[in-house]
């Protein structure tokens, strides 16, 4: 009722004048798509004039699909990602890249089904039969361009709005019921019904109510990772990046970058024209797609160096590729605020790449309280805002839907700190994640001792008489001999608290689940985990009383996956949680030491652990951290180096020599087997000739 009470205020309140200029420019688009591709010809429609990635595409007449992805932003974007959602288009070495159901067809056979089913579905639609779209099963293959397609021949029985995920979240939020297999053209039917049922949008257009609810009711992620983008070396591009209001990079040689389905394609193209000698660079190609895929909103840094911000941005549009440049073709625009420049007080070790991750209590302090240049900014401030990660939204979903979550990967990873960070988040304590690591640690502490938040850590003894209930000695007890009394264990003292007080959250952390006998620990208590059965008494096994587990409990445990893997869990326990994977992150360790770039280094040594061993053997990045930053001396590379990679890698490979020798390569003594001692010096230098030589360089 409280959501129906809000849509209708912000509904009342909302000035439909403000959307006139835009309406008058979607409808001048949807005449030029109306004029350049009338319906009348799609059924001869050339392929020239559909596909993306052509090699001499006309440049007075846009093929149909660049005119609907980027020529029509007014009539609702489909932009973002790759060019797979064109169902099919010619990829830049020179091969056709065509949706599953036309594998195996020449281009113009496979182009022929395609084009056959677009006008089957718009003379279905013509007709009003609109469940016939449906058994058009190519089309699903390409959602959001089919329904932008249907909404512009159609803008009466269509709105525009195109991803299927925002038209679901709209049917849910008007108060009608998603279908989540439904395609996007079905929803759109479906959410444009529930628009024409409701008096207050009467006499709307499709285009206000699509402005008015992405404006007033966003379905996107509220806060992206905040990226640090250098405008060339040294920023030599940035006065043509200001003046223009966009951001560049290079590594034009791969192309559009729209043409690339995954990080694992684009690593395979950094390999060919950049060959490494470990491994390519998938960081970089995890990079080049964040780049690529940033949104409107979205929040980054233009830096010269290490120590100079040029400007903060708010990025005004989607990723294009610039062709007719002969440099740094790869193109985002942004609005600049220029009056954010200044030099920081201490050096960013990170910022030596072209990208780099940007602590978003950071950016705060940059862009809240402008200040001269030379303003001494790099000491940490409490006091200013702070956005809630990813990584936390990502746990309090899996939370919320769960009930209970298990986050897992290799050591060192921040694990327990992300199930920690978590914690803060649900005790109200979100301006504790930007404290520096002191302060942090003492506003965890606190945390842990309100008695909402409590946490334990599992092993091998660790019993159901620790966790639900048991006899133990009572210690209070006087006289001879030994007495025992009846004792609640941790998860149902917790429990009991909680059902004291309904209206607020309780949240046990489990660290090291992995290591404790799961099944013996919970006992008759797996099937309270589940959340549909949250609040069934059951009948405890030891004291026989009535137990049972309230829905304002929740549980986060941390699993080491070098120990064992998620496979080895009872398989009661793991249907009853999420798992999230924590991996290694190489932005994290971004920085130098001396010709090192650690960032490279870490995705080597771990690609080759991966491909030696496994996956979940690889190092987390804590390995290359001092006090939450990464490691900036020969002499610190050196003791993490020689003190915890090497006795960790030494433990995995079991005494092996030969295996030792194939992850670190040159680094391992052929007559020893053991690792080669050198001076701190000596070893950044060898570190970067067996990892990271023939990589492309940075921008910073």
């Amino acid at each position: 009722m409280a959501d129906e009470l809000d849509l209708r205020a912000t509904t009342a309140k909302f000035d439909r004048s403000t959307v006139a200029e835009a309406e008058t420019a979607a409808e001048n688009e949807r005449k030029q798509v109306l004029s350049q591709f009338p319906l009348e010809e799609w059924p001869t429609l050339p392929l020239s004039r559909y596909a993306l990635g052509q090699s001499a595409p006309s440049t007075s007449r846009s093929t149909y699909c660049r005119l609907m992805e980027f020529g029509t932003p007014n009539l609702g974007s489909i932009k973002g990602g790759s060019a797979a959602k064109h169902i099919m288009y010619h990829h830049n070495s020179g091969e056709w890249r065509l949706a599953a159901p036309l594998r195996g067809m020449e281009p113009q056979e496979a182009w022929g089904e395609l084009r056959g089913q677009f006008v089957r579905a718009f003379e279905a639609v013509a007709a009003g039969d609109f469940e016939a779209v449906d058994d058009l099963e190519l089309l699903r293959f390409g959602p959001a361009l089919v329904t932008k397609s249907l909404a512009t021949y159609f803008p009466e029985h269509f709105l525009p709005i195109y991803a299927g995920e925002h038209l679901r979240r709209y049917i849910t939020l008007l108060g009608g019921s998603a279908q989540s297999d439904a395609p996007a053209w079905r929803s759109n039917r479906r959410l444009l019904e529930i628009v024409r049922s409701r008096a207050e949008f009467d006499g709307w257009s499709g285009q206000e109510f699509m402005r008015f609810l992405y404006l007033k009711f966003d379905p996107r992620p509220r806060q992206h990772t905040i990226w640090k983008i250098a405008p060339g070396e040294r920023g030599r591009l940035w006065d043509e990046c200001r003046d223009s209001a966009v951001i560049r990079v290079g590594w034009d040689e791969l192309g559009d970058l729209g043409q690339y389905q995954s990080d694992t394609e684009l690593k395979q193209a950094l390999d060919v024209h950049w060959p490494r000698s470990s491994g390519g660079s998938l960081t970089l190609a995890r990079r080049l797609l964040a780049f690529r895929d940033l949104e409107t909103g979205d929040r980054i840094i233009a830096n010269r160096g290490t120590d100079e911000v040029l400007a903060t941005g708010i990025v005004s549009g989607s990723y294009c590729f610039d062709a007719d440049r002969t440099e740094y073709q790869h193109v985002v625009p942004v609005t600049w605020e220029v009056s954010h420049a200044r030099k920081l007080a201490e050096p960013q070790h990170g910022w030596r790449s072209t990208f780099a991750k940007v602590d978003a209590a950071l950016f705060a302090r940059l862009s809240a309280d402008p200040a001269a240049p030379g303003a001494d900014i790099a000491e940490p401030n409490a006091g200013g805002p702070v956005v809630l990660p990813e990584d936390v939204e990502g746990v309090l979903e899996a939370l919320e839907r769960k009930g209970q979550v298990i986050l897992y990967g290799p050591p060192g990873t921040g694990k327990t700190r992300l199930a920690l960070s978590t914690a803060l988040t649900l005790a109200g304590r979100t301006e504790a994640l930007g404290f520096p690591p002191d302060q942090r640690a003492a506003a965890q502490a606190e945390m842990l001792r309100n008695g909402r938040i409590r946490m334990v850590t599992f092993h091998p003894s660790y019993g159901y008489e620790d966790f639900v209930e048991g006899f133990k000695p009572d210690v209070s007890a006087t006289g001879p001999g030994l007495t025992l009394a009846l004792t609640d264990g941790m998860f149902h003292a917790l429990c009991t608290r909680a059902s004291a007080c309904p209206d607020e959250q309780f949240l046990l952390i489990i660290d090291e689940i992995n290591r404790g006998d799961l099944p013996r620990i919970f006992g008759e208590l797996v099937t309270l985990l589940e959340l549909d059965k949250r609040g069934l008494p059951v009948t405890l096994s030891v004291s026989g009383r009535t137990f049972s587990v309230p829905s304002n409990v929740r549980i986060i445990g941390t699993m080491n996956t070098a120990d064992r893997s998620i496979s080895h869990l009872d398989a009661a326990v793991r249907r009853r949680f999420a798992f999230l994977p924590v991996g290694p992150d190489p932005d994290v360790v971004s920085g130098a030491v001396g010709p090192l770039d650690l960032a490279q280094f870490f995705e080597s040594l771990n690609t080759r652990i991966a491909r030696h061993l496994d996956a979940d053997h690889q190092i987390g990045h804590a390995y290359l951290l001092r006090d939450g930053e990464p490691i900036a001396t020969e002499e610190d590379l050196a003791a993490a180096f020689h003190h915890e990679v090497i006795p960790l890698l030494e433990d995995y490979c079991l005494g092996r020599a030969d295996l030792l020798h194939r992850i670190l390569g040159g680094l391992v003594d052929a007559d020893t087997g053991r690792p080669a001692l050198m001076s701190p010096q000596d070893l950044a230098a060898a570190l970067a000739s067996e990892f990271t030589s023939g990589t492309p360089g940075p921008d910073a």
